[in-house]
C-alpha cells in the first residue's frame, strides 16, 4: 500500500501562484509514476500532470501547459505541482495519485492505484 497526503491548497487571486505538495509513504519503492488530477464542481475529474518516478519525464494537460510544472524529490518521496498564472477556471479539488504498473497511459485516471484525499484550490477573479 501507498499512502498519499496533499498540502498547499488555498485561495489565490487570478494571476497568482500556488505550490501543491504530495508526500508518499508506505511501499514507495513500488511507485512507477505520480500525477495530479482535479475535479471542479459539477464536472468529472480530469488529468492535470504526471511525472515518471525514475526517469523524470513529465506530461501535462493542454490546459495547463506553460503555466504548471510538476516535479519530484525521490529522496523525500514527494511530488510537487507549481501552479503559476492561475485562472478562475483552475478552481477545483486537486488530487495526488500514484501508479505502480509499468506502461499504459499517464493521462488515464484508471491507471492510478492510490489517491490522496484532495486539496482545494480556489482562484478568485
Amino acid at each position: 500500500q501507498v499512502q498519499l497526503v496533499e498540502s498547499g491548497g488555498g485561495l489565490v487571486q487570478a494571476g497568482g501562484s500556488l505550490r501543491l505538495s504530495c508526500a508518499a509513504s508506505g511501499r514507495t519503492f513500488s511507485i512507477y509514476a505520480m500525477g495530479w488530477f482535479r475535479q471542479a464542481p459539477g464536472k468529472e475529474r480530469e488529468f492535470v500532470a504526471a511525472v515518471n518516478w525514475s526517469g523524470g519525464n513529465t506530461y501535462y494537460a493542454d490546459s495547463v501547459k506553460g503555466r504548471f510544472t510538476i516535479s519530484r524529490d525521490n529522496a523525500k518521496n514527494t511530488v510537487y505541482l507549481q501552479m503559476n498564472s492561475l485562472k478562475p477556471e483552475d478552481t477545483a479539488v486537486y488530487y495526488c495519485a500514484a501508479r505502480v504498473r509499468y506502461g499504459g497511459s499517464y493521462y488515464t485516471e484508471a491507471e492510478y492505484n492510490y489517491w490522496g484525499q484532495g486539496t482545494q484550490v480556489t482562484v478568485s477573479s
